[in-house]
């Protein structure tokens, strides 16, 4: 069937340098122009869908560019819902630009960034939010931001909304036709099922806005702040834990006065690791600006390490335990870590253990001895980062948020169902009405389906 776009176009759609590369062509005339180019056994056009076809591409000259063999779909199934051929040939940049300039000399474009995906969502392929995880899928860098993406582009998300959109259409279906016979005072929408499956769907798009905070942690990394006083032993730790010397380590107190941010990859999930300015009062106005970035982060992060230093007065240890645990909210986790533990004897860690007992019973918080300087109880302590996120939300059969706008859109529609909630007693049928369009609008822009079916 023809194509909704006039012109076919290419491109590779392998990275430059390795030994074989893939070349996409796609729209009406794709198998046409390759076999222009290409000679095999049998012609392209003649050829079935699904099949593989070995042969050769020359040059103007005649001369052999290349041996290749080209993959043939045909419309509608294909990645785009058009025709369209791959040809795999050798890695070579010379082989893959000259390829490319055969097709277009025989009527090719050259494919924009995207548009093989945006041609599969026009014509159908996919929805929206589908085509947008293909990016999240080949952005990925670790296991658990692959499964979300992937649990995304399979419709997962799709799926859920598509079950709350017809939950909704029907209702909105039966006030438009109220509004119809409203000189008849005939009440087609039962208003005790339209506030039970209100609320059931308000609770649906809650659950999804919830999960935003994991699903955007894992896609790009969860935001760790490692704080605690000066000469703490942050900096230290982030080495450490990174493996490398990433931050400035020194015994002057104050030497690092701004954040110091790196992504490392810990059990399959990306962690985004924050060292701080030390918390103390200074008359530095720098160090004051650090140390106020220092607590912005703290608030910021969805996981804090709080180092405290085993050989600083215990009053001081447990001030500064005490001022970071007042700073965590809900949803925070939040590690305590009596740092130096090769600098003091075992009794003076176990001290300052029994010490902090009461704080760390209150808040239900836990806490690691190390040293990391000498690395001790750095295993354990990379264990229980990991344990936090590591499988969490992140199965086949659990949808997370992972987009802004689709947080965004889910927010809005959340509001137009309060609305309606709100004044299901109150409120005329048409403006109820409204807010159930609204709703529906708000989560048809997530997948493209922006229409409600219902026009009033």
């Amino acid at each position: 069937m023809p194509s909704h776009f006039d012109n076919t176009i290419c491109a590779p759609s392998t990275a430059s340098g390795g030994a074989v590369a893939i070349i996409r062509v796609s729209g009406w005339n794709a198998i046409k122009y390759t076999d222009r180019i290409f000679k095999g056994r049998t012609a392209l056009s003649q050829a079935a869908g699904y099949s593989l076809h070995y042969g050769e591409i020359r040059d103007h000259d005649g001369r052999l560019l290349d041996e290749v063999i080209v993959s043939v779909f045909r419309a509608p199934h294909s990645y785009t819902g058009e025709n369209a051929v791959e040809i795999a040939c050798h890695g070579s940049d010379y082989i893959v630009s000259r390829i490319l300039a055969l097709l277009m000399e025989g009527g090719a474009k050259m494919a924009a960034p995207g548009e093989f995906t945006q041609r599969a969502f026009l014509h159908g392929k996919m929805d929206l939010s589908q085509a947008e995880a293909v990016a999240d899928l080949i952005a990925a860098q670790t296991a658990a931001a692959h499964r979300v993406a992937l649990q995304q582009l399979k419709g997962g998300f799709s799926r859920e909304l598509a079950h709350m959109r017809e939950e909704l259409l029907h209702l909105a279906s039966l006030m438009e036709l109220e509004l119809d016979f409203s000189e008849e005072e005939v009440e087609f929408a039962d208003r005790t099922q339209l506030r039970e499956l209100v609320g059931k769907v308000l609770a649906h798009c809650e659950e999804l806005i919830s999960s935003f905070k994991l699903g955007n942690a894992i896609k790009n990394g969860v935001p760790v702040a490692i704080v605690g006083n000066t000469n703490a032993g942050k900096s230290t730790l982030l080495n450490a834990l990174l493996g490398e010397e990433r931050a400035i380590v020194s015994d002057i107190p104050g030497t690092t006065r701004d954040t110091v941010e790196e992504c490392y990859n810990l059990g399959g999930v990306l962690f985004r690791f924050i060292d701080t300015a030390g918390l103390r009062e200074s008359d530095d106005s720098i160090e004051r600006l650090g140390i106020e970035r220092s607590y912005g982060k703290l608030a910021a992060a969805q996981l804090v390490l709080a180092v405290l230093d085993l050989t600083a007065p215990l009053s001081e240890i447990r001030t500064s335990a005490e001022d970071i645990a007042g700073r965590i909210t809900d949803g925070q986790h939040l590690i305590f870590l009596l740092n130096k533990a090769d600098a003091v004897p075992v009794e003076t860690s176990a001290e300052v253990r029994r010490a902090l007992s009461p704080l760390l019973a209150e808040h239900g918080k836990r806490f690691y001895i190390v040293s990391a300087r000498e690395g001790i109880g750095l295993e354990d302590l990379r264990h229980a980062i990991v344990s936090n996120w590591q499988d969490a939300g992140t199965t086949a059969e659990t949808t997370l948020v992972t987009n802004t706008r689709h947080v965004e859109a889910l927010k809005n529609a959340a509001a137009a169902l309060r609305r309606v909630q709100d004044g299901l007693d109150s409120i005329p049928t048409d403006l109820l009405a409204q807010d159930l369009r609204d709703a529906l609008r708000h989560l048809g822009t997530i997948t493209g389906e922006i229409s409600t079916c219902i026009g009033k």
